[in-house]
């Protein structure tokens, strides 16, 4: 079967072509003349690009037609990572005339470990000339040999060329770290910034991915391949130079974008949800955090299925049935809602037990404070500050998922109750806030929400307004709120703190004292004079005014304990409910 770019190609000059893969040249013959006089004959005729790939005993093992700008690469060049070559080699036209190797043609040598890369050049349907690139003493430095004259080609010592560039790579592969290779990656954008592209950037350091290349692309978008369908064909070509493992987009593709995309461009595509799904499955720690993971997982790739099964979809009868049964894509859609439907469950039985806790915790009447902000702001930086706790804090997008409460004291000797939340991002999947819902509702009963601004991004506004987004998103825009601005040790020169803004900088522990006084400030209790009668049966509620009393507390005891206190607003509810009248 002939691959590549055959439309508008006659049904006879098709099945002449054809014969090709039929034939047998033996192992002495490296670029065969034969071969070369019908690749070159169809190169003038179609005025397209001719590839072949030859075993080494001279077997045909593929044919490809494209045009001089995408004729396409078969799954054997992907073979990075090899201990030797390849056993094939790959003689392909130039229409235009010249037997350069591209630049294409060397990575794809180096990639696919081929035996040899030839470029064979065409002019009114003859061959001219022909370059044949092998490895070299290092992969990316291959030995160039031409260009021969078409009936010139001095075949036994291009075959003997084959021999010593196999020693040449088994030498190499010897000397190279045997530790797992990271992924190499594209990345790409549609009207993206340079800022968003740069946190695609890190997202894919954190996931331990190399990023390569990037490419940002200003055009409408495509509704079946995301980007242009030229940009396809140049990025297929620098994926096969760069020796590129992936592609990782800067927004959501669809199902069919993404199907289509992998089949022009011949390697694993993603997107950026992936990406930070896959993020959030390394770094999930908890079994909350691990369930949240797997349901946002799940409910992301359940309308993707319809892909997935397409070229493999199956369907059967059963005993007693009279349709021709499930098709295995609705049993995996099944067993996936059922998957989801567990996971709610187990998540609300585990919310369950966070109110639990918090109710606890609000029995002590600790201030809350909830520590929000875009991710790798310095959240956990600062609860390790205020709290001399050891959370995890590395310089990395979402190093921190599991929510992390620790106490620490006011400098009015009051204590507070400081929780660690997960960072917020542009485009954070919807799956993900809602599975993480539970979780960020920490954000929703605090008393105050600390916002952790990286005031040495320069893009943190930007970053802000992305915060304010999801927390509106979660119906906790109208909380209290203190701006931290973090890692001003970078500057020279510091603001003073306002009523609701403090400068730190968490590393250093500069600023953080201030900051605490301004929380001591914004949080402090409305008092309210109360004169009260308790029977002697309610002691704890008299050890509560004395507790949490500003100033001296008169206590007579007559019939019953007569209190006059000045106490916070919330202590005089909570006296009102549990002694009535």
């Amino acid at each position: 079967m002939i691959n590549g770019n055959t439309s508008g190609i006659k049904r006879t000059d098709l099945e002449q072509l054809e014969t090709i893969l039929d034939m047998r040249f033996g192992t002495g013959a490296f670029a065969p003349k034969e071969l070369l006089d019908m690749m070159a004959y169809y190169t003038g005729k179609l005025g397209r690009e001719i590839s072949v790939y030859l075993s080494r005993n001279g077997n045909v093992l593929d044919l490809s037609i494209g045009t001089s700008d995408d004729v396409e690469m078969p799954s054997i060049r992907r073979r990075r990572g090899s201990s030797t070559l390849s056993g094939v080699r790959c003689i392909h036209t130039h229409p235009s005339g010249s037997s350069m190797l591209s630049h294409v043609d060397l990575g794809t040598l180096s990639s696919a470990r081929l035996d040899a890369m030839c470029a064979l050049s065409v002019r009114d349907g003859k061959p001219v000339s022909l370059t044949a690139a092998f490895i070299g003493d290092e992969l990316d430095t291959p030995f160039i040999y031409g260009p021969f004259s078409a009936d010139r080609i001095p075949e036994q010592n291009l075959t003997y060329e084959i021999g010593l560039a196999t020693k040449r790579v088994q030498n190499i592969v010897s000397f190279q770290d045997t530790t797992e290779k990271k992924e190499r990656a594209i990345i790409v954008g549609l009207n993206s910034t340079e800022a968003s592209m740069d946190e695609l950037e890190r997202l894919a350091d954190t996931a331990e991915v190399e990023v390569i290349y990037r490419d940002i692309q200003r055009r409408p978008r495509d509704s079946s391949l995301y980007v242009g369908k030229g940009k396809v064909q140049e990025l297929s070509q620098i994926a096969a130079s760069l020796h590129a493992d992936v592609f990782i987009f800067n927004d959501d593709l669809t199902p069919a974008e993404q199907r289509n995309l992998e089949d022009a461009l011949h390697i694993k595509v993603i997107d950026r949800t992936t990406l930070i799904l896959d993020i959030f499955a390394k770094h999930a720690k908890s079994r909350e955090g691990c369930l949240q993971v797997e349901l946002a997982q799940l409910k992301y790739n359940l309308p993707r299925l319809v892909g997935m099964w397409t070229f493999f979809s199956r369907s059967g009868g059963g005993i007693g049935t009279t349709g021709p049964g499930e098709t295995q894509i609705e049993l995996d859609k099944r067993m996936i809602r059922r998957r989801i439907f567990e996971l709610e469950r187990e998540l609300k039985r585990l919310e369950s037990q966070r109110r639990l806790r918090r109710a606890s915790r609000e029995k002590g009447r600790a201030v809350k404070i909830a520590l929000v902000g875009y991710t790798n702001a310095g959240k956990s930086s600062l609860l390790n500050a205020v709290s001399g706790a050891n959370v995890l804090a590395e310089d990395k997008l979402f190093a921190t998922l599991d929510p992390v409460t620790r106490r620490a004291d006011l400098p009015s000797g009051r204590e507070a109750v400081f929780t660690d939340t997960v960072g917020f991002i542009e485009k954070l999947p919807h799956d993900l806030v809602d599975a993480f819902r539970s979780t960020l509702e920490e954000a929703l009963q605090a008393d105050l929400l600390l916002i952790v601004i990286d005031i040495s991004d320069e893009n943190h506004m930007n970053q802000l307004d992305v915060v304010k987004d999801v927390l509106g998103s979660l119906g906790a825009d109208d909380k209290d709120m203190l701006y931290v601005y973090n890692k001003c040790d970078l500057f020279a020169e510091v603001p003073e703190n306002t009523e609701n803004t403090a400068f730190i900088s968490a590393k250093t522990g500069q600023g953080i004292d201030r900051m605490l006084r301004l929380i001591d400030t914004v949080t402090a209790p409305e008092y309210i004079d109360i004169e009260i009668e308790l029977p002697y049966s309610k002691t704890a509620l008299l050890a509560l005014i004395q507790k949490n009393a500003s100033g001296p507390v008169e206590v007579e005891y007559l019939e019953k304990m007569k209190i006059k206190a000045s106490v916070p607003i919330e202590i005089k509810k909570k006296l009102d409910s549990e002694n009535p009248g």
